[in-house]
């Protein structure tokens, strides 16, 4: 187990032929060459070429390495975030550290290295908004700094064993895919929702973020003498979803299903009519808020684009579904016939789904494959009941993401209420402890 604040490798940018930015301190790009200001760097010929402000060619490589002088910080044009969902955007962010141009087959990759902690004050005033509950914040905090080391570790134990993130199993009649965070290999986490998001100091980091990170410094989610590998999304719908269906095989004793409600009591719902039943109905729980108030306080701006977080219906007429399936799959299934819930998981997440078409039938699993397949950026969650009527498929759902771990809405009503920090974690990471590393 580690015993020192990391320095993490965060992919800013990935597959741009071009990047321009500015260098807003002194950056050292070789012993003796110090800059400052604007800067352009194209790929040619395997190699990032390094243009000065005055298109003066300054340095060529596989990868310049910008390192600090004496602290520093840089913007980045255009980088784009909210990749393939709804609220996919681009803009100019800044960051602090030292900054790495690569060239690579497909473009060139932007590295920015910076400790833990200094990242974690910007991924909770990335993913909240500076006005959340201050329980909320250290909750959070203590969540995705379980999460990010425990993948660190991870990464080191398997490093060598060539462990392929995106996993495939295809036969005749199933197509099983899971994706997960060791799909990079020369950075650590990426910048967007796939990882943690991550906008460095383009956002002013508040006074809130930053104590919580101060208060919970060091502090982690410990099982067995292990760091968690702590999860969270945007809203469960009303039960957490185990690690297990949504990801590798592997069950994790803190990563089970969780009301997310002061009621203990739970009853899986994997059986398809009291799964409908729950999805169909709206019950108390901690995220089953509509209060705007507290929706504005832990949501950034982009995020309250989207208002129908524990419950939310969506249409498609059958050709519409049966095209956007073709495209998003990649198989053609002919005209869609219908959609057939073959296994749920304990929150009433599919797990897998049975697409029956005129050209073909084929189960397609796990939620995340399914999310992908039926939106064109990702459907809500996998918890649906899906209904034909005459020419339209209603898609009739609850929760927000995947739904293991912690629920952000429903931890940001848990802070209102007047839950401490530590009495929200371990709510939805039952079995863990917290334990202060460094």
């Amino acid at each position: 187990m580690i015993t020192a604040e990391p320095v993490i490798a965060v992919g800013i940018i990935e597959r741009y032929t071009e990047i321009s930015g500015v260098l807003l301190q002194k950056y050292k790009i070789a012993e003796d060459v110090i800059i400052t200001g604007p800067f352009r760097a194209v790929q040619q010929g395997g190699e990032v070429v390094l243009y000065g402000g005055k298109e003066i060619e300054l340095l060529r490589g596989e990868r310049i390495t910008f390192t600090p002088v004496n602290g520093g910080s840089f913007t980045l044009h255009d980088v784009l975030f909210g990749i393939n969902f709804h609220w996919e955007r681009k803009e100019h962010q800044t960051f602090t550290g030292a900054l790495r141009l690569v060239a690579r087959k497909d473009g060139i990759t932007a590295i920015n290295d910076v400790p833990v902690e200094e990242y974690l004050a910007s991924v909770i005033s990335s993913e909240m908004s500076a006005g959340a509950p201050m329980e909320l914040l250290k909750a959070h905090a203590i969540t995705s700094r379980s999460w990010l080391v425990a993948m660190l570790e991870m990464k080191r134990k398997f490093s060598t064993l060539g462990i392929p993130s995106q996993r495939t199993s295809r036969t005749e009649t199933e197509l099983i895919r899971y994706y997960d965070r060791e799909d990079h290999d020369i950075f650590d986490v990426c910048a967007d929702d796939h990882c943690q998001r991550y906008q460095g100091i383009t956002k002013d980091i508040s006074n809130a973020a930053k104590e919580a990170i101060t208060a919970t410094r060091g502090v982690f989610l410990v099982h067995e003498n292990e760091i968690c590998d702590a999860r969270f999304s945007k809203s469960c719908g009303g039960i957490s979803e185990p690690f297990h269906t949504t990801w590798a095989e592997t069950p994790f004793a803190y990563l089970q299903p969780v009301p997310c409600s002061a009621d203990h009591d739970y009853r899986p719902l994997t059986n398809e009519q009291e799964a409908s039943q729950w999805i169909l109905s709206s019950p108390e729980a901690f995220c089953n808020t509509t209060d705007g108030n507290i929706l504005r306080q832990i949501l950034p701006s982009f995020d309250q684009e989207t208002t129908d977080f524990f419950r939310w219906t969506v249409r498609y007429t059958t050709a519409e579904l049966s095209e956007l399936v073709k495209k998003k799959s990649g198989i053609d299934f002919g005209t869609i016939q219908q959609l057939v819930p073959v296994k749920r998981g304990p929150s009433g997440r599919i797990t897998r789904l049975r697409i029956e078409g005129t050209k073909q039938t084929l189960t397609v699993g796990k939620e995340l494959e399914i999310r992908r397949w039926l939106s064109p950026s990702h459907l809500y969650s996998s918890a649906f009941v899906p209904e034909k009527q005459d020419d339209t498929f209603i898609l009739r759902g609850g929760g927000w993401g995947h739904g293991v771990g912690l629920c952000q809405i429903g931890a940001a009503v848990m802070a209102v209420k007047g839950f401490a920090s530590e009495q929200i974690v371990k709510h939805y990471f039952r079995e863990a402890e917290l334990k202060k590393i460094y």
